[in-house]
């Protein structure tokens, strides 16, 4: 019995000493709780000019932001029956411009088509001398109609960026007219409405030009290239609804034939 009690008071003996701590390291019972937490940040001194950069921005008024030009395709038949057209078109073209005053800045591509399948298309200009200079520097040539191939590169201007309106300038319509209104209709559905303005009282074309505006959701007006104010009064209508929609046309003195064509807004 003593050596059994011996024994087992050995084996006690062990196994306290292995669960007390050893001499000199305290066990992780008797440490305080703290010591397992992270230490609060040292303070870093404040850079003098960082400081003085984010007083400076505080000052600062809040920047606005700043819309992007309104686009617009100023399309045009350069056949050779259009020389006096074209002349007069070079001449009011400026009132685009004008007509935008106070509201969205305004940028016009030039596309036109004469002679015999030649199309071509100026760049997005802002200026109105630059895009005179340009008109100034095309003459006449006689040729087919090539209206599809117009609609075609304002679906393709629209699918590169936002084109807010598309205006065409002619006589005629000498194309099979389900393509043409395929196209309006998809210039439409892409929220580019078609300002269509006919010079002459062709009945053929009539119908033709009519279906562009109305199925891309725009607009058509006839007029007569002697009398100099009409198609002046006609691109002024269109730019200011490309820069700032119906409100802006609505402003316009002598709008009202063009307004009351465009659809209602939804609601």
């Amino acid at each position: 019995m003593g050596g059994s009690f011996e024994a087992a008071g050995t084996l006690g003996e062990r196994r306290r000493r292995r669960h007390s701590p050893v001499r000199g390291f305290p066990s992780r019972l008797s440490r305080p709780i703290f010591a397992h937490m992270a230490k609060p940040p040292v303070p870093v001194a404040s850079n003098p000019a960082v400081a003085a950069f984010l007083k400076r921005a505080e000052a600062l008024p809040a920047l606005r932001t700043v819309p992007q030009p309104a686009r617009l395709l100023f399309g045009v038949d350069a056949t050779a029956s259009r020389q006096p057209t074209w002349d007069r078109a070079c001449h009011v073209q400026a009132e685009m411009f004008t007509a935008t005053s106070g509201l969205r800045a305004l940028t016009v591509s030039l596309a036109y088509y004469r002679g015999h399948g030649e199309f071509a298309a100026t760049p997005y200009l802002s200026d109105s001398r630059e895009l005179a200079a340009r008109m100034a520097a095309v003459g006449c040539a006689g040729g087919q109609t090539q209206i599809l191939r117009l609609l075609r590169h304002a679906e393709a201007e629209a699918a590169t960026a936002r084109l807010h309106a598309a205006v065409f300038v002619g006589d005629a319509a000498e194309e099979e007219p389900d393509p043409i209104w395929a196209a309006a209709s998809r210039l439409g559905a892409r929220g580019v409405p078609v300002f269509v303005f006919q010079e002459g009282d062709d009945p053929a074309a009539t119908g033709v030009l009519k279906g562009i505006a109305r199925l891309s959701g725009g607009a058509w007006a006839p007029f007569d290239h002697r009398s100099p104010g009409a198609l002046a009064a006609l691109l002024r209508g269109a730019a200011a609804y490309a820069a700032g929609g119906r409100e802006a046309l609505a402003k316009l003195p002598g709008a009202a034939a063009l307004l009351a064509q465009l659809p209602r807004p939804a609601g």
